[in-house]
């Protein structure tokens, strides 16, 4: 049951990542923490998503923006690495909270600027931005769709957002896996389980592939945004045991 579950779950998530600008990972985070516990989540998520994003880099390779991979890529590559280490040592619970803040003012900002640019991106700014996404996903295991208001806002739509996000993370998802291997996080049961996701995530993506080229980019647009926001209030709910704690 918990392999079918994992592989239901992957082919849901790859899917609706494919409309909503990503976020594959972000679906599932629950439903691998339920069945395999919080530990499992960064491993595996990591490993599937090396297979996943692979097929989606083969499927968008004529869409490819290299000029911002040139730019996020050293400073994801880092970020991860530094991340995964984090991640053997220490828990950190205020960041979730932090990135579902972030989304959430985000995803609120771009529907009062009509989705429109709510803010200028430059290609130098994915050289930190890539960094700092790298390094929170190391630790938590995902950020969903942090990176999509930049994305966005650079003036990436659709198929180039979707290929050019999944060149970013395969590479980093794989810089990520070798740093949980080295200090004893992928054991050969997750990494079992990440291979399953990840074949699992060729049919979601095949699927979400069909449906993209139907849709407009005005309404891809508005899937990112109301994903964005979704993904802020989840972060947050998942966190509100924290805020109550704290008195907040």
């Amino acid at each position: 049951m918990t392999n079918l579950w994992l592989a239901l779950a992957s082919m849901v998530g790859w899917f609706v990542s494919n409309l909503a600008g990503g976020g594959s990972s972000f679906l599932l985070m629950p439903i691998v923490g339920l069945f395999l516990g919080t530990i499992a989540i960064p491993p595996v998520i990591t490993t599937g998503g090396i297979l996943g994003n692979a097929e989606r880099v083969f499927a968008y390779w004529q869409k490819i923006n290299w000029t911002v991979i040139l730019w996020e890529l050293p400073g994801a590559i880092f970020g991860g690495c530094l991340g995964a280490f984090i991640f053997t040592q220490i828990p950190v619970r205020w960041l979730s909270f932090l990135v579902g803040l972030f989304l959430l003012i985000s995803g609120i900002n771009l529907i009062i600027k009509n989705q429109e640019k709510s803010f200028t991106v430059r290609a130098w700014y994915f050289l930190p931005a890539g960094f700092i996404y790298s390094f929170l996903s190391g630790i938590i295991g995902s950020m969903g769709p942090l990176l999509a208001p930049f994305y966005l806002n650079y003036g990436l739509e659709k198929e180039e957002l979707l290929g050019t996000q999944a060149v970013n993370r395969m590479v980093v998802h794989i810089f990520k896996a070798i740093t949980y291997a080295i200090f004893g996080n992928l054991t050969l049961p997750y990494l079992g389980y990440g291979i399953l996701i990840g074949v699992a995530a060729y049919p979601g993506n095949r699927l979400g592939h069909l449906v993209l080229e139907k849709i407009s980019p005005q309404l891809f647009r508005q899937l990112v945004t109301a994903f964005v926001i979704f993904s802020g209030l989840f972060l947050l709910w998942e966190q509100r045991s924290l805020l109550m704690f704290t008195g907040l």
